[in-house]
């Protein structure tokens, strides 16, 4: 797998003092991890985030490589952002043995048009963003790529069907849904009233009045 350089030194300042004191010096502090211990340490900014910008989204190999001459192999573990100034502040790594397993989350990508959505105007669904693999370092993919072109609607793509290789493990339960295609959203349209029959008009009988010499002769 792709591996990059880090200059880094170990450092003694620490607490929040210490950490914006070495931002303003462009330095972002660190912490590498290894086993159940950790060392904290400083990076330069701009290759940070040169770093972040480049293999967004990627598991990628770091070799950090310190000033007295010693180097380690770590992988990003994670790093945090100020979220009103959208700064870097810190940054967290681990370090890593070519010769032992680890066990990280990777990134997984789908690409191409569903012939469900192209073709049935499905609606396609992105479930899992994320698998947990277990490899050696240097067998690590930087993120997994999936083809769904072929899912049509009521289909779907599970980890189960992923084929990463004999090298790579997935611990993932396998019959997580990657991503599937449903049938598009039908907008129920309210039924026409018919329109009320009028009822018929109900005309009184006429009454037919009556003369008043015809009224004398009734009498007689």
């Amino acid at each position: 797998m792709e591996r990059i350089t880090l200059n880094a030194e170990k450092r003694e300042e620490t607490g929040k003092g210490a950490a914006r004191s070495l931002r303003r010096q462009d330095m972002i502090p660190a912490i590498l991890y290894r086993g159940g211990g950790s060392v904290p340490i400083k990076v330069s900014k701009k290759e940070i985030v040169n770093f972040i910008n480049t293999t967004a989204g990627e598991q990628v190999m770091v070799t950090l490589q310190f000033k007295d001459g010693e180097n380690k192999l770590a992988l990003m573990k994670d790093f945090q952002v100020d979220p009103t100034k959208r700064e870097l502040l810190h940054a967290d790594f681990f370090e890593v043995s070519l010769t032992e397993k680890v066990r990280v989350n990777m990134h997984v990508t789908t690409t191409g048009e569903p012939i469900g959505v192209k073709r049935d105007g499905g609606l396609l669904q992105n479930v899992l963003r994320e698998i947990e693999i277990e490899c050696l370092p240097d067998k690590m993919p930087g993120h997994v790529k999936i083809d769904i072109s072929g899912l049509e609607i009521g289909q779907s793509l599970r980890v189960s069907e992923l084929n990463l290789g004999e090298d790579i493990k997935i611990l993932t339960d396998p019959d997580e849904v990657i991503a599937n295609i449903i049938a598009p959203l039908v907008e129920e349209v309210a039924p026409v009233e018919e329109a009320a029959v009028a009822a018929p008009e109900v005309t009184e009988p006429e009454v037919i009045k009556k003369g008043k010499k015809e009224e004398e002769e009734e009498k007689k």
